[in-house]
C-alpha cells in the first residue's frame, strides 16, 4: 500500500477530513495519515460534523505533529495550501491542493472545501489504482 501524508499547518480540519476521506475511499489501496507543522492539538468540531454529513467518523484521529507520526516513509505528500509553513519530505510524489482553510467560515464554505477534498482523494485514489500519472487539477511537485 502507498503512504500517505496529507498536511495542513494545524491539522484541524483540511488535513484531518483528507485523511477520513482516504481512509474511507482507499481501504486496501492507501495507508492514510495526516498531520500540521504547528498542530492545535483538536479536531476541529465543524470538520467532524461536516465529514458526519458523509458518513465517516472522524471523531477519533488526533491533531499531531511531524515527530508524533507512526510511518518512516511517505510515498505521497499532500500539502493543503499551505505555503512555506509545510515541510518538505523525500516522496514518491509531492502534492499541494490550494485550498482555504474552512476554519471559522459559514456551514456552505466548509461544505464546499470538504467536498473539494473530496474529490480531490478520489481522484488521487483512482490515480494510485491505475499506477498512472496525477489527475488533470492536482499539481504536482517534484
Amino acid at each position: 500500500m502507498n503512504t500517505v501524508l496529507f498536511v495542513c499547518v494545524q491539522n484541524s480540519c483540511r488535513s484531518q477530513m483528507a485523511e477520513g476521506f482516504a481512509r474511507t475511499l482507499g481501504q486496501g489501496v492507501v495507508e492514510p495519515h495526516s498531520a500540521g507543522s504547528r498542530p492545535s492539538g483538536t479536531v476541529d468540531k465543524d470538520a467532524i460534523v461536516m465529514m458526519r454529513e458523509k458518513g465517516i467518523d472522524i471523531s477519533g484521529q488526533s491533531s499531531k505533529g511531524f515527530a508524533d507520526l507512526p510511518i518512516e516513509r511517505v510515498d505521497y505528500l499532500v500539502t493543503m495550501g499551505c505555503k512555506d509553513s509545510c515541510p518538505v519530505f523525500p516522496t514518491v510524489k509531492q502534492l499541494d491542493w490550494q485550498l482555504d482553510d474552512p476554519a471559522g467560515k459559514s456551514v456552505e464554505e466548509f461544505r464546499r472545501v470538504r467536498d473539494q477534498i473530496e474529490q480531490n482523494v478520489t481522484a488521487l485514489i483512482a490515480e494510485i489504482k491505475r499506477g498512472g500519472p496525477i489527475a488533470p487539477g492536482i499539481e504536482l511537485k517534484l
